[in-house]
C-alpha cells in the first residue's frame, strides 16, 4: 500500500468509528419520563435551529457557487459546495448524537462517574471522528479527481464559510440565552442555574449544543482542511525540494493522526475508573505521542531524512505548550482566576477591569510559542516546514473536538439532572463532570485559536508564492491601506458579534422578566414557563445576524484585490493576522477566566452564591460569555476565510495588472 492510500483508509476508519461510537451512545438507557421530556425539548430546539441555519447558509452557498463557477470554473464551484456540504454534514450528525447523549449521560450518572464519563465522551467522539474523517476524505477525493491541490482550495473556502456561520450563529444563540437566563435568574430572582422555573433555561441548554458542538466542530473542520491544504499547496508550488512526496505527506500525516486519535479514545475507556480529567488527558497525550512516532516513521520513509519530522514536532510541541498556558490562565486553582474572583469583592467594575487586564497579558505567551515554532520549523524545513508544523498541531484534532464536545454534553446532563429533580448524588457526579468539561472547552478554544494563527501564517505564505510576491513594500500607499484595512477588520467583525449578542440578550432578559411578572405561580414553581418563546428569540436573532460577518470575510479581500492589487491583499492578510490572533486569545482567555471565577465563588469561596461578590462575578461572566464563545473563537475562522479566498482569487488579481 502506498502512502497516498493511507488517506482514504484512515478517513473511512474515522467514519466507521464514529458510527460505532454513536451506536454505543444510543443503546444507553434514557431514564425517567421527566428526563426524556427535557431532553426532547433540548433536542427539538437544537435541531430546529440547525436546520434553519443550514437553509440560510444554503442560499448563500448557492449564490457564491454560481459566482465562483463563472469566475474560476465548474470544478472550483464543485469543490466549494462539497466543502460546505461536508462541514454541514459533520455538524448535523455530530450534534444529532450529542443532543441524545445528554440524557443518557444523566442516566449513567445515577450509576457512577465512570459510565457517565464514557457516555458523554463517546457522544463527543462522534463529532470528532466526523470532522477529521470527512475533512480528509473530501480533500483526497477532490485531489484524486483533479490532480492539482489548487483546484481543491474551493473545498477550504466552502468549509470556512460554514464554519464562520456556525461559529457566529451558534455563538449569538448560546450567549444571548446564557446571559438572559443568568442575569434574571441568578441576580434578580435568586434561583439556581438550570432551575426549571427559569424560562431561558432550555434555550441556554440548546445553545450549548449549537455553539460548542456544531460551532466548534465546524470551526476545527475548516482549520483541519486549511492546515492540510496549506502544506499540500506549498509542496506543489515547487518552493521546496520534496517533490510529489511533499504533496502526499500532509495526507499521510493526517491519516496517522486519525489512527492515533482512535487509539487515544480507546485509552480513555481503559482509564474511565480514574479521575475524569486524568482519563481525558491520558487520551489526548497518548494521541499526541502516537502521532509523533508515526510522523517520524513517515518522514524517514518518504524523504529519507527527519527534518520534516522535526518541523512537525515543533507544531505538536507548540500545541502542548498552548494547552498548559491555557490551563494556567483559565483554571480556577491558578492565580489569574483567583485574582478575578478576589476583585469581585469590590464590585463588577473591578471584576471586569481585572479580567480585561489578565486577558490582555495572557495573549503574549501563546503568540511567543507560535513564533518560536515558526522559527524552528522554518529552520528545519523552510517554508514547507512552517506548513507541516501547523499540520502537526492539527494532527490530533479528532480527539480535541471529542473532548470539547464532551463539555456541552455533560453541561446538558447536569441541567437535566437539576430540572428533573434527581438526587444530590447524581448532581454531584454531573457537576464534577461539568467542571472538567469547562476546563476541556477552554483548552480546546486555546488550541483552535493558536492553530488557526499558525495555519493562517502558512496559508499567507501560500498566497505570497501563488501571487508571486517576493516583497511587500510599506512605502507603497496601497500596501499601507491594505495593512490598515486588515488591522481594523477584526475590530469591526467583533463589534458586529458583540452587538448582536447584546441586542438579543436584551430581548431575552425582557422576555424572562415578562414571564416571571405575568405567569401566576411561576416563581413559586406552580406554573410551567414558556420555554419555546425564549428558544424562538435566540433562533431568530442568530439567523438574522449571520450575513454581515460572512459578507465582510468574503467580499473585503476580493474588493481590495481588484482595486488595490495583490500586494495590498498580502498586507491585508498580515494586518488581520497580527490583530485577530492576539485579540482572539485575549477574548477567549478573559471570558473563560471570568466564567471560572464565578464558579469558584459558587463553590463556596468569598461569600458563595447569593453574595454581592457572586453578583459581581455573574456580571463579569456575562461580559465574558460573548468574548469566549462568540467573537473570540470566530476570529480564527475569519483569519482562515480571508486567506483562502485570497488564494482562490490570486490569479484574477494578477490578471488585473
Amino acid at each position: 500500500m502506498t502512502y497516498e492510500l493511507l488517506a482514504p483508509v484512515a478517513s473511512i476508519s474515522a467514519l466507521l468509528f464514529a458510527t460505532y461510537s454513536a451506536w454505543r451512545v444510543l443503546k444507553g438507557e434514557t431514564g425517567t419520563a421527566r428526563m426524556n421530556d427535557i431532553s426532547q425539548a433540548i433536542r427539538e430546539g437544537a435541531m430546529t435551529y440547525l436546520r434553519k441555519q443550514y437553509r440560510t447558509i444554503a442560499i448563500f452557498v448557492a449564490i457564491s457557487a454560481i459566482a465562483l463557477g463563472l469566475a474560476l470554473g465548474a470544478f472550483t464551484a464543485l469543490a466549494f459546495v462539497t466543502g460546505a456540504v461536508f462541514s454541514a454534514l459533520a455538524g448535523y450528525i455530530g450534534m444529532a448524537v450529542a443532543v441524545r447523549a445528554n440524557v443518557r449521560t444523566t442516566q449513567a450518572a445515577r450509576g457512577g462517574a465512570g459510565g457517565a464519563l464514557m457516555t458523554a465522551f463517546q457522544g463527543g467522539t462522534v463529532m470528532g471522528m466526523m470532522v477529521v474523517g470527512l475533512a480528509l476524505l473530501g480533500i483526497y477525493l477532490l485531489y484524486l479527481a483533479s490532480g492539482d491541490p489548487f483546484e481543491v482550495v474551493g473545498f477550504g473556502v466552502g468549509a470556512s464559510l460554514v464554519g464562520l456561520f456556525a461559529r457566529v450563529g451558534g455563538g449569538i444563540y448560546t450567549k444571548a440565552a446564557d446571559i438572559g437566563a443568568d442575569l434574571v435568574g441568578k441576580i434578580e430572582v435568586g434561583i439556581p442555574e438550570d432551575d426549571p422555573r427559569n424560562p431561558g433555561v432550555i434555550a441556554d441548554l440548546v445553545g450549548d449544543n449549537v455553539g460548542d458542538v456544531a460551532g466548534m466542530g465546524a470551526d476545527l473542520f475548516e482549520s483541519n482542511v486549511g492546515s492540510i491544504l496549506a502544506a499540500m499547496l506549498i509542496g506543489v508550488i515547487g518552493a521546496t525540494e520534496y517533490g510529489r512526496e511533499g504533496v502526499i505527506f500532509p495526507l499521510a500525516l493526517q491519516a496517522a493522526g486519525i489512527f492515533s486519535t482512535i487509539l487515544g479514545t480507546l485509552l480513555v475507556r481503559a482509564l474511565k475508573g480514574t479521575k475524569p480529567q486524568t482519563a481525558l488527558n491520558g487520551g489526548m497525550f497518548a494521541s499526541g505521542i502516537l502521532v509523533t512516532i508515526a510522523a517520524c516513521f513517515l518522514a524517514q520513509g518518504m524523504f529519507g531524512r527527519l527534518n520534516v519530522f522535526y518541523a512537525a514536532l515543533s507544531g505538536i510541541t507548540a500545541a502542548v505548550l498552548v494547552g498548559l498556558i491555557t490551563q494556567y490562565y483559565t483554571s480556577s486553582d491558578k492565580p489569574p482566576v483567583r485574582a478575578i474572583a478576589e476583585s469581585s469583592q469590590t464590585g463588577s467594575a473591578t471584576t471586569i477591569l481585572t479580567g480585561l487586564a489578565m486577558g490582555m497579558k495572557s495573549a503574549a505567551l501563546p503568540v511567543l510559542v507560535i513564533c518560536g515554532a515558526i522559527l524552528l520549523a522554518h529552520e528545519f524545513a523552510g517554508v514547507y516546514g512552517v506548513a507541516i508544523a501547523a499540520l502537526g498541531m492539527q494532527s490530533i484534532a479528532g480527539i480535541i473536538v471529542a473532548v470539547d464536545a464532551f463539555g456541552p454534553i455533560v453541561d446538558n446532563a447536569s441541567g437535566i439532572a437539576e430540572m428533573a429533580g434527581l438526587g444530590p448524588k447524581v448532581r454531584r457526579t454531573t457537576d464534577a463532570l461539568d467542571s472538567v468539561g469547562n476546563t476541556t472547552k477552554a483548552i480546546c478554544k486555546g488550541f483552535a485559536i493558536s492553530d488557526a494563527g499558525f495555519e493562517t501564517i502558512a496559508l499567507f505564505l501560500v498566497y505570497t508564492l501563488h501571487a508571486d510576491l517576493e516583497t511587500v513594500l510599506l512605502t507603497d500607499p496601497s500596501v499601507v491601506i491594505g495593512l490598515f484595512i486588515g488591522g481594523i477588520l477584526p475590530f469591526v467583525y467583533c463589534g458586529l458579534c458583540l452587538q448582536a449578542v447584546g441586542t438579543t440578550a436584551f430581548q431575552m432578559v425582557e422576555e424572562i422578566r415578562r414571564q416571571f411578572r405575568e405567569i401566576p405561580g411561576l416563581k413559586e414553581g406552580r406554573a410551567r414557563p414558556d420555554y419555546a418563546r425564549c428558544v424562538d428569540i435566540s433562533t431568530a436573532a442568530a439567523l438574522r445576524n449571520l450575513l454581515a460577518p460572512g459578507l465582510i470575510a468574503i467580499a473585503i479581500p476580493i474588493i481590495v484585490g481588484f482595486t488595490l492589487g495583490p500586494e495590498a491583499v498580502g498586507a491585508l492578510l498580515i494586518g488581520s493576522i497580527i490583530t485577530a490572533f492576539p485579540m482572539a486569545i485575549f477574548m477567549a482567555y478573559a471570558g473563560t477566566a471570568w466564567d471560572n471565577a464565578k464558579k469558584l465563588i459558587e463553590g463556596g469561596h468569598l461569600g458563595g452564591k447569593g453574595s454581592l461578590t457572586h453578583r459581581a462575578a455573574v456580571i463579569g461572566d456575562s461580559v465574558g460569555d460573548p468574548f469566549k464563545d462568540t467573537a473570540g473563537p470566530s476570529l480564527d475562522v475569519l483569519m482562515t476565510i480571508l486567506t483562502t479566498v485570497s488564494i482562490l482569487f490570486a490569479p484574477l488579481f494578477l490578471k488585473r495588472l
